[in-house]
């Protein structure tokens, strides 16, 4: 999914920076075959536990290019803002001194729930979400979620980038006091014509995943609204 200022930014561009998470593969669709001809298109992914292309690398080439005199659109997945690193990549441009604009994305967070049926809210069954990043466990040192604090709140719990440890966080959110017949969703290559989703509930959520063979990219929502 993609806005229609995101598009126009594509389209005005001279060099492309994407994310394997960026709809590089539908460029064509989005902005007509003979515009993706006339730019130059540089793949800056990092892979989960794959290929990386370091983000001071991708900072170089922004600015390298700007200077340059080119226009540059960096294209992310999903909303840069939300663990994308966005915002850095906004203070690397004004620490050298280059103009740019940020076009909000449609985040994963909501998109892919809601494209799967599942609501983040609802009227009288939830007021309140909160949105975690799953790349470290709860026991790992390095997190900064507090997944008893998360137990304890009630409301809609939305995990991202958490599939590898969606059974340690489960078992952490258990642990803190949530019931384990909570409903859950999970959803792979959400909004794609690949989309795969499985409902469970917390006790069951990792398993069903397992069954499912369900793999990044993947959002899984914990909370009553995963049961409607």
């Amino acid at each position: 999914m993609i806005t229609l200022r995101g598009a126009h930014a594509l389209r005005d561009a001279d060099v492309i920076l994407t994310d394997h998470l960026g709809p590089t593969g539908q460029l064509a669709q989005i902005i007509g075959e003979e515009a993706v001809a006339d730019k130059e298109i540089i793949d800056v992914s990092k892979l989960p536990y794959g290929r990386q292309v370091a983000q001071e690398e991708t900072n170089r080439l922004m600015v390298e290019h700007a200077r340059a005199g080119r226009r540059v659109a960096r294209l992310k997945g999903g909303d840069p803002f939300v663990f994308g690193r966005g915002f850095e990549e906004v203070q690397a441009c004004a620490a050298a001194g280059i103009a740019c604009e940020v076009v909000p994305g449609v985040t994963s967070a909501v998109s892919v729930p809601a494209a799967a049926g599942v609501p983040v809210t609802n009227r009288g069954v939830v007021h309140a979400f909160t949105v975690v990043s799953g790349h470290l466990a709860p026991e790992n040192p390095g997190s900064l979620v507090d997944w008893g604090a998360l137990a304890r709140l009630g409301g809609t719990i939305v995990v991202i980038m958490g599939v590898r440890h969606v059974a340690a966080i489960t078992a952490a959110l258990m642990a803190a006091g949530l019931a384990p017949e909570t409903p859950a969703a999970a959803i792979q290559d959400g909004t794609t014509s690949g989309q795969v989703s499985v409902r469970a509930t917390a006790a069951t959520l990792a398993e069903a995943m397992a069954e499912a063979r369900i793999t990044s990219p993947a959002v899984y929502v914990i909370g009553d609204v995963a049961g409607l």
